[in-house]
Formats: C-alpha cells, sequence, structure tokens
C-alpha cells in the first residue's frame, strides 16, 4: 500500500504557524515522524497560508533536507506545480488535476520530463461525480490524456472523489463500485487512491469508519491513500487487508516486520 503521510498541511494550526512564522520545526518533526512510521510520500500543501510559491518551495526544502522520503506536491495552482516538480530530490506524486483537457495538457508534460507521478481526479469543470458512471467517464478522459502525454499507468493515480458519508452517504458504494471499475483500464492498471479522511468528515466515530472505508477499497482495487500514518490501527488494518486480497506473504510478524 502507498501510504501518503498527510499531516504537513497548513489545515493544521502548527503547520500553519510554521509557514507564517517561517519556522522549519514543525515540519521537520512531521517529516521524520512520518516518515518512521513508514509513510511512502509525504504530503505538503501550504494551503491558505501564503499565496506565495516561494513558500510552498521553502517547505519542500524544509522536508528534503530533513528525510529522504518523496514529496506529495499538494497545491490547487498548476503553476506552482511546475514550479515545484523540478526541486524535488526524488520523482515526486503531484497532487492533483482535474479531469479538464487544458489542465491536463499544461501540467501532464512537466509530470513526463521529471518522471512524476500524478493524481488524476475523477472529476470536471462540472462538479463532483454523482455516481460510478460520472466517475468512470471522468477517470477514462484523465487515463487516455495521460496516455497520449507518454506516462505509464504506474505514474497515474486515479482518485474517485470521496465524499463524506455523514452528509452524502449513498455516494459510499458508487465510489467502491467506480474503483473497481478503474482496474479494468489497463494490466496493469493505474494506481487508485483517495483523500481518505473525507469519508468521515463532520462524523463522531472518525478512525472506525476510515479504517472499514479504506479495508473495502482496498478490496476493490485501491492500492493508495493520503491518510493519518500515525494512526497505528488504521495501518494495521491496511496491511491486513492487503494480505486478505493475496497481495503479500503471509507470516505471524507481517506488523513487525512492516514497522521494521
Amino acid at each position: 500500500m502507498i501510504l501518503i503521510g498527510e499531516r504537513i498541511n497548513a489545515g493544521f494550526k502548527d503547520i500553519k504557524e510554521a509557514i507564517i512564522n517561517k519556522d522549519p520545526d514543525p515540519i521537520r518533526e512531521w517529516a521524520q515522524k512520518q516518515t518512521e512510521k513508514g509513510a511512502t510520500y509525504l504530503d505538503v500543501n501550504m494551503g491558505t497560508a501564503s499565496a506565495n510559491p516561494d513558500d510552498f518551495l521553502w517547505m519542500i526544502d524544509t522536508v528534503q533536507n530533513e528525510v529522504e522520503t518523496p514529496i506529495c506536491l499538494d497545491n490547487n495552482k498548476l503553476n506552482v506545480q511546475k514550479l515545484a516538480i523540478p526541486t524535488c530530490k526524488k520523482p515526486p506524486l503531484v497532487n492533483s488535476v482535474l479531469a479538464i483537457d487544458e489542465k491536463m495538457d499544461e501540467i501532464f508534460p512537466t509530470v513526463a520530463e521529471y518522471n512524476a507521478s500524478i493524481i488524476g481526479l475523477s472529476q470536471d469543470a462540472g462538479g463532483s461525480p454523482k455516481n460510478a458512471d460520472d466517475r468512470m467517464v471522468q477517470a477514462g478522459n484523465v487515463f487516455a490524456k495521460a496516455m497520449e502525454h507518454g506516462l505509464d499507468p504506474d505514474q497515474l493515480f486515479l482518485d474517485p472523489i470521496v465524499m463524506p458519508l455523514k452528509f452524502m452517504q449513498e455516494q459510499a458504494p458508487e465510489i467502491l463500485k467506480a474503483a473497481g471499475q478503474y482496474t479494468l483500464f489497463s494490466d496493469p492498471s493505474p494506481h487508485i487512491v483517495c483523500g481518505l479522511s473525507n469519508i468521515s468528515n463532520g462524523a463522531k466515530n472518525k478512525s472506525l469508519m476510515d479504517r472499514t472505508f479504506i479495508t473495502m477499497l482496498i478490496a476493490n482495487g485501491a492500492d493508495a491513500a493520503i491518510l493519518d500514518v500515525m494512526d497505528d490501527e488504521l495501518v494495521n488494518a491496511i496491511l491486513t487487508a492487503e494480505l486478505m486480497m493475496n497481495r503479500g506473504i503471509y507470516a505471524d510478524s507481517y506488523i513487525e516486520a512492516f514497522r521494521g
């Protein structure tokens, strides 16, 4: 499972203050903590804490000077993403691009040039998808455009757009159905990713809902998630679900082996 640590995000108070005050310590701390917990990528998001691209580049440098874990570049401005990609010491994961031709044509050449990977959203200018069929159409557009630009399926992460269960309960089975359909695009298929905490947004039993939903997504082909890697029960559930899908070799010490 590709674990994308969510914690270096200005949505958290300590990271927002770190950006504003140019204090590298909280960013360094979370880079180290998440790496030790097994993060495959570290999501870096300055959110609304700053509009200055230099602050985003500073965050990236701060993380890369602390750990060797690759960066997930999380910024909604494609021009900023294009500036950031060449600064990464290891090929980054770009989060994200809408299923809109001009936006994909803008970012995919840089992704291809630097052997990066990208999260493609199953959403176009019309807004959030309504059902599995809508998600399949938009994901298909992203997949076709990625192949047109010479990207390998392994460089593409398709996001079915997870909705909050508390407010849009009917969407959960549609998301699961869409994820299963994404595996049919190619062999091997593109990666399937989600922003996991969206499912429990506003809910009481957040950790339980996250654990349950990610195991269901794994059964439908998901192999990546932006999540709280510090949640040991969540990560253990993921490791167990992957074993049950025959994606690893069983051993009684499989959890300890991952932690090691």
